[in-house]
């Protein structure tokens, strides 16, 4: 099938991917007028009830979470998330299914039908494509991550009858902010006006709290309107009966005996209370059982997200690219136990707290390995030695370095013993060039 057709405009899911990615000057420009007149004008509409997921950290598991639980309780359920790893296609999901080229493509030139003169981003026109698929297919729910920040992102222009921001931290400085408070004004942005919205952070910046005031949203706030207790073998949620703003008095639903996720970490507790609480809030609507809540918890799965590939030495890949997520795989990485020496395959973008990230893994890797990551915001090995160096990394632990990703775990493959683990870390692209260089092997 060509690329295009007698128009110039393409026919195949890579051509509109091809033609998207050269077509606007910016990868990222924040605003909704563009976007919500060209939604105004596909005149696409679904009665399923949208949930909008953002955050600094956790959303993509957060939306893993809802997707698994909603899928396990019998609703045909829509999942739009971003970036992907290796396909386009895992951005769009139907029951579980990734959209097949040719509806994608379908829906990316119904886009294009109707913008007229408005220029939009790729992660724009890929948005209302993923919303025509969606109000095509007659579904219950639809989850829905933001892309960046929430106020101002594509995403935003569909309302959502219940929002959740997993947490707050500093990332995208450039775009939303150099505070948390800054930060947290942007994430509020997805809230609505006497609808649920779920905040999973336990420290709050005042100005999503204060933003959920003055729109009259229904803020429920991990640790203070919900949360879990952790015990060995499980754990046990509860919840008030109401937000802290409209108490009245102080009844609390408990449910205990819960298995923990299937997502690696003990932060998947935090995005797994958030989601039952949303899910807990939304019942009038989208009825979920317990069953469906345990079933969904044990069966989810999230590339990419503190996952441990089977073999040996022990592969870990993370898409850790913030200080906050480097924590947790940091913590992660020590409950795993001990191994006699760690490689780490280590690419980040050039606008990333490269040093806040390094000092945060440093006393978990014995040998780095940093590679070039390719594209405009991708950071050279030379640049990135330098960092490492800036961050304290003693020299005799930073191997030469490394064209690709893909090139430095070859090495570190080379060089690790049976026992050794290698983890790789520092973005979505240091990820998916490893990955995709394993199951190119595999085949």
């Amino acid at each position: 099938m060509p690329d295009s057709c007698g128009q110039g405009l393409p026919v195949t899911l890579a051509g509109w991917l091809e033609l998207l990615e050269v077509r606007h000057g910016a990868s990222i420009c924040l605003g909704l007028a563009r976007v919500s007149k060209v939604r105004a004008a596909l005149v696409s509409d679904s009665n399923a009830v949208v949930i909008a997921v953002s955050g600094t950290n956790g959303k993509g598991s957060t939306c893993a979470m809802l997707e698994a639980i909603l899928r396990a309780e019998g609703y045909r359920v829509g999942c739009y998330t971003s970036p992907h790893l290796l396909r386009y296609n895992e951005r769009v999901r139907i029951d579980g299914a990734e959209a097949s080229d040719e509806v994608l493509a379908a829906a990316f030139a119904d886009v294009e039908a109707v913008r007229g003169d408005v220029p939009l981003t790729y992660f724009e026109h890929g948005t209302l494509a993923a919303w025509k698929v969606f109000c095509a297919a007659r579904l219950d729910t639809i989850i829905l991550e933001v892309g960046l920040g929430g106020r101002l992102d594509a995403v935003n222009a569909i309302d959502a009858d219940c929002a959740i921001v997993s947490g707050v931290a500093m990332d995208h400085m450039n775009f939303l902010g150099n505070t948390r408070e800054a930060i947290g004004f942007e994430k509020a942005g997805i809230f609505r006006a006497g609808c649920p919205a779920i905040c999973g952070d336990r420290d709050p910046p005042k100005s999503l709290v204060e933003h959920a005031q003055a729109i009259g949203a229904e803020l429920w706030v991990s640790g203070r309107d919900f949360g879990f207790d952790a015990k060995r073998c499980q754990w046990s949620y509860w919840r008030n009966e109401t937000p802290s703003s409209m108490r009245r008095g102080n009844v609390v639903t408990r449910r205990s005996g819960l298995a923990y996720p299937s997502l690696r970490g003990s932060v998947q507790l935090f995005n797994a209370a958030s989601v039952i609480t949303a899910l807990d809030v939304l019942q009038a609507r989208i009825p979920v059982s317990m069953l469906a809540v345990r079933q969904g918890l044990m069966q989810v799965e999230l590339p990419g997200r503190f996952q441990v590939l089977p073999g040996r030495p022990q592969v870990v890949l993370d898409v850790a690219h913030n200080p906050q997520a480097a924590d947790v795989l940091a913590e992660n990485l020590g409950a795993l136990g001990f191994v006699p020496e760690t490689w780490a395959v280590f690419g980040m973008l050039a606008d990333k707290d490269v040093e806040g990230v390094v000092a945060r893994m440093n006393t978990r890797v014995d040998h780095w390995l940093p590679c070039t990551l390719s594209g405009f915001r991708g950071l050279d090995v030379g640049a990135l030695i330098e960092r490492l160096c800036a961050a304290g990394v003693e020299k005799s632990k930073i191997a030469e370095g490394f064209a690709t990703p893909a090139a430095a775990f070859a090495r570190a493959r080379e060089c690790a013993a049976v026992d050794d683990r290698i983890v790789v870390f520092g973005s979505f692209l240091t990820v998916t060039d490893v990955l995709a260089a394993i199951q190119g092997h595999r085949r």
